[in-house]
């Protein structure tokens, strides 16, 4: 087990690695778990990012009270209730009245000081929001499920992991709803009952990139008249204007303000590997890459000054040197690279190219989909033994499908938790580990128990981030 430092460290703390304990984030007793909130009633939901995968979210939680949104370009909203050619989506009909009928704010801080009847909070902004958005909301005594990845940095996770331990009535949830489904449930615990054997080595790989990525800043251009573009850049310490190349989308690929594919997809793949093996935090963690965007002709191995865009591609390899059952080594692929075919893998196995985990084992090999899906066993006796393992993990009602009504019927106290912070903030935490060792462009040697980079000080400050004035955390 690792233990976290306290989060409640000032960044020169952190920074320099001093284990002080001042318990800054603890709640009052009148803030935290504001009302208790029986089965039979309906939970007051507010959204932070209300449109894209924030109405996704909502969608599913038409059935409680929608109370009020927060978003900073409402003509983007509206485009959540349209298909492409602009006709009414018959499946966003009660979104769009629920929606209708909530109040409208476009700076999240202004809705928690307004709205004192907010139970619980969706947040659905780009990655260089949450763990502020996330953290105001939980000092107001407000249960959250926030998008993956759960923080932009390090720092961030271990703060609101403090947080929830400290008021333990909050329910949190972060958004990667393959940990609800039945299929990755399964494929952990056929791992955990051995039917590969002992797993030493763990493949993960992804087709993201699916936005700009590896190329130069797009010159700005005139915004939306909609758009709040001061707002949409909150704690991002950049002033650069807006470009389509940024939002609505298209932010996940910029530095400033997305943790690129890793980000993106790390919590819907990586997840079940560090499920079913329970490694701990990585001991050393190496990123191979291709070129930073905008990079001149004569490349000299370091990225850029002003960073703008990730590259196009990297392969992260993550050693695990504390894993209770040995050393264990985990490749992240992405911008459509893939791992070698093992020796054992039949002809007629496929990997898919969309994403997907391979496991590689003493006994056999086990490959699923993006979200735990499809497991597929390889090798002699695997299907018998596999027959054998019970099913021991909890199935969440309705599945990946109900990710969201799994935490709501958490508030309401009918049913666990599927990934609250204490299981989501070390997955994020060995994501964005991928994203240090990326900027330090060297491998790093980390000690989890401390969360300090060893062997290169000065990596450490990628840990942390700057924030605007106004939005720090």
């Amino acid at each position: 087990m690792n233990r976290w430092i306290d989060a409640g460290m000032t960044r020169r703390d952190w920074l320099g690695g001093t284990a002080a304990t001042v318990g800054l984030f603890a709640l009052p007793d009148s803030a935290a778990a504001k009302r208790r909130i029986r089965p039979s009633d309906r939970v007051n939901v507010a959204v932070i990012g209300a449109g894209g995968m924030g109405a996704q979210n909502m969608a599913k939680l038409t059935g409680q009270n929608i109370v009020a949104l927060a978003d900073v370009d409402f003509a983007h909203v509206a485009k959540s209730f349209v298909d492409d050619k602009g006709a009414a989506r018959p499946d966003r009909v009660e979104l769009k009245a629920a929606y209708d009928r909530a109040a409208k704010f476009g700076d999240y801080r202004r809705m928690f000081d307004a709205r004192k009847d907010i139970d619980a909070v969706v947040i659905a902004t780009p990655d260089h929001h949450h763990a502020i958005a996330a953290k105001t909301a939980m000092e107001r005594g407000l249960h959250v499920y926030v998008q993956k990845p759960l923080t932009y940095t390090v720092r961030e996770g271990r703060v609101l992991l403090d947080l929830a331990r400290r008021n333990p009535k909050l329910v949190t949830q972060m958004g990667n709803q393959g940990h609800s489904g039945d299929d990755g449930r399964r494929a952990v615990e056929l791992i955990r009952g051995g039917v590969i054997g002992r797993v030493r080595e763990v493949h993960v790989w992804t087709n993201r990139p699916l936005w700009p990525q590896g190329e130069a800043r797009p010159a700005p251009v005139a915004k939306p008249a909609t758009l709040d573009w001061d707002l949409w850049l909150g704690p991002a310490p950049v002033n650069w204007g807006y470009n389509p190349d940024y939002a609505h989308f298209n932010w996940r690929g910029w530095v400033p303000f997305g943790v690129g594919s890793l980000g993106d997809m790390g919590a819907h793949l990586i997840d079940f590997p560090i499920w079913a093996l329970q490694p701990g935090l990585p001991t050393r963690v190496e990123t191979r890459h291709s070129r930073w965007g905008g990079d001149s002709d004569i490349w000299d191995g370091k990225p850029p000054a002003d960073l703008g865009s990730y590259p196009l591609a990297n392969i992260t390899t993550y050693q695990f040197g504390r894993a209770p059952g040995g050393p264990l080594t985990l490749t992240w692929y992405d911008g459509g690279l893939m791992p070698p075919t093992p020796a054992a893998m039949p002809a007629s196995a496929r990997m898919n190219p969309d994403g997907g985990v391979l496991y590689v084992g003493d006994r056999g090999l086990m490959m699923h989909d993006t979200y735990g899906e499809k497991p597929v066993l390889i090798g002699d006796g695997v299907e018998a033994r596999a027959a054998a393992v019970p099913v021991t993990l909890p199935r969440i009602l309705g599945g990946r499908d109900a990710h969201e009504m799994n935490w709501i019927r958490a508030i309401r106290g009918e049913e666990a938790i599927s990934s609250p912070f204490s299981v989501a903030v070390p997955l994020n935490e060995t994501m964005i580990l991928g994203m240090v060792a990326l900027r330090a462009d060297k491998p790093i040697e980390y000690d989890g128990t401390t969360g300090r980079i060893t062997n290169l000080p000065d990596a450490n400050q990628f840990l942390d981030r700057e924030y605007r004035p106004g939005w720090t955390i």
